[in-house]
């Protein structure tokens, strides 16, 4: 039997995705982030220059009809340009003062052949025109032609962002799980107990990178909105995966600077939310309702949320709603575990649902993470939850890498200096010294506290490709900021490691053992910092001990005597055995 078969598209996928899986763990054996290295293998291997991966399966079905979106002749327009003239996206009145010759040419069109221009430029201003300048992220054009064809564009961009490709769909499903499980790491208590100077580091961190990014994209002859400030919000979230880990292996958690690390990250998590959802709604005209009274009702929500999270949801959880849901013994998962994943599921839910209205879904997956930070026993909902999506979410952010981000790399500009050498400035001023300089006034551990809010991770490429997709970023600002994250995703780890160490010995703190957790994995007292080395990954740590001295040939290991030995005290066997052992045991007569 013969014929068509998708058999090759399921081989092409198969090996893309065992491609990935590889770089995953050949970075994770070295020692280094896999964020690189998979995003390279999705660059090499994808529609652009291995084609491993086809255009259908990368693009979204409205990014196929872009070609339609060059004007070649104003009289005839193609489908998605006579839609876009007809809705009033784009006014010729507009562009009439430039004594631009093909606005001079569309009047007349329009004035002879589709009714007045006078009736259709008053609906353009009143209605179209914020619609027009919210798709195309805020943009002023030179040309009535231009117009058309940005407009175009940012039609096509907004479909696809609604209905996107497959890969990016996981992808961006696989980034809400994340930030839903980084959630439910908030520690309410550790939070109080820092306090003050690390929210002042969080906001350092955040507000800096997003001032720096933005004057350096405006001194690239870039402005400022919206350009400048999409690549100032991309450089601003923080990722502490990493740094956590270090910090847990080297049994130095509960100090007052490790505390300080979880507190700041977690905090400039929730600023980074609030700033990219007041960054896409400020993608048309500047509107109150979008820009101030949805990011204040969303605070108002999480401040809630938070509230109930401490009072609320373990009254109800641990003390009405799982004590009455009976246990069934020989079950491989405890009716109760069910109950709780499947509270879990509704309630990230709901709080995305609500949140998606406001801004953005990410922002109520965070809180719905922070509901369920304090339930006991602790660690628990934490524990129930990574059961069952552990390598789902694991294998969706691994396709939001190698698909989401690799597959929308202008590869042209990546691969050019001027992006390179622009984005090493970004990377190493903007990116990485304004978190660095974020935690001068910490003390002793400044600097432990700077690097450690160095590292990238999903959120900042996520917002760095959003913007991409909504126009607020071109290609080659796009790949500027790439270079800047991938500058701080590859050196934050090495430099942390170093100035930890350092700092841990200047302490005194090497004979800290490793803190027991769910998150750092059992403890194993007298392992200091020193004798640790990455085996597998940097999240998996194996402690360094020496192997066992062989016994030499001179001083093997004696025969177990017997308990009653039964041969002549003078026989060849009991001469063998050592004096010390001869004069211990009583032979029978």
């Amino acid at each position: 039997m013969g014929g068509a078969s998708s058999f090759v598209a399921m081989l092409a996928i198969t090996g893309f995705l065992s491609a990935t899986w590889t770089a995953s763990r050949l970075s994770r054996a070295v020692g280094v982030s896999d964020i690189v290295l998979v995003i390279a293998t999705g660059v090499l291997l994808g529609p652009d220059i291995g084609g491993l991966i086809s255009t259908e399966y990368s693009q979204c079905s409205h990014a196929r009809h872009a070609v339609e979106c060059e004007v070649k002749d104003l009289s005839a327009l193609s489908k998605h340009l006579a839609e876009i003239e007809h809705l009033g996206l784009c006014n010729p009145a507009d562009y009439e003062h430039e004594h631009d010759e093909h606005a001079t040419t569309t009047n007349a069109t329009h004035g002879t052949g589709n009714g007045t221009s006078d009736g259709r430029s008053c609906t353009c201003e009143e209605s179209g025109g914020s619609h027009h300048r919210r798709l195309a992220g805020g943009g002023t054009f030179h040309s009535y032609q231009e117009c058309l064809e940005k407009t175009c564009h940012a039609e096509i961009s907004h479909e696809c962002q609604l209905t996107p490709d497959v890969f990016t769909l996981i992808g961006h499903a696989g980034v809400a799980l994340m930030i839903f499980e980084s959630g439910m790491h908030f520690d309410f208590e550790k939070a109080k107990k820092v306090g003050f100077r690390a929210c002042c580091v969080a906001v350092l961190g955040t507000i800096l990178p997003l001032v720096a990014g933005t004057l350096l994209t405006m001194a690239y002859q870039k402005p400022f909105f919206p350009m400048g400030v999409a690549a100032g919000t991309a450089l601003a979230p923080t990722s502490v995966g990493i740094a956590l880990r270090l910090l847990g292996e080297a049994g130095v958690l509960k100090e007052d600077f490790g505390q300080a690390i979880i507190t700041a990250a977690f905090v400039d998590d929730i600023l980074s939310l609030v700033l990219f959802n007041v960054l896409f709604s400020l993608g048309g005209e500047f509107d109150v309702v979008q820009v101030v009274v949805n990011p204040c009702v969303g605070v108002v929500i999480m401040l809630l949320a938070m509230y109930a999270a401490m009072k609320f949801w373990p009254r109800f959880i641990n003390g009405y709603l799982l004590p009455k849901i009976p246990e069934i013994e020989g079950v491989k998962v405890a009716r109760r575990d069910e109950v709780l994943f499947l509270l879990m599921f509704l309630l990230l839910l709901a709080y995305a649902s609500i949140t998606h209205f406001l801004g953005t879904h990410l922002w109520g997956c965070f809180i719905a993470g922070m509901s369920f930070a304090c339930l006991q026993p602790a660690h628990h909902a934490h524990h129930v939850w990574q059961r069952q999506t552990k390598r789902v979410t694991s294998w969706m952010i691994r396709i939001f890498f190698a698909c989401t981000v690799a597959f929308s790399i202008p590869i042209s500009k990546l691969l050019s200096v001027e992006a390179l050498w622009k984005g090493s400035i970004m990377g190493i001023g903007p990116c990485i010294l304004t978190k660095v300089f974020c935690a001068l006034f910490m003390g002793d551990a400044r600097w432990v506290i700077g690097w450690a809010m160095v590292g990238r991770a999903e959120f900042a490429y996520l917002i760095a490709q959003m913007a991409a997709a909504s126009n607020m970023l071109d290609e080659e600002m796009f790949s500027v900021v790439i270079w800047a994250l991938l500058w701080a995703t590859v050196f934050a780890p090495f430099v942390f490691r170093y100035v930890l160490n350092s700092h841990i010995k200047a302490q005194g703190l090497e004979d800290k053992p490793p803190n027991r957790s769910f998150f750092f994995g059992p403890s194993r007292p007298g392992v200091g910092v020193e004798r640790l080395r990455p085996r597998r990954s940097p999240f998996r740590w194996t402690p360094r001990v020496p192997p066992p001295k062989p016994w030499k040939s001179w001083r093997r290991a004696p025969p177990r005597p017997p308990r009653h030995p039964t041969r002549h005290p003078w026989s060849p066997q009991w001469m063998r055995w050592p004096r010390q052992l001869r004069s211990r045991i009583r032979c029978p007569r």
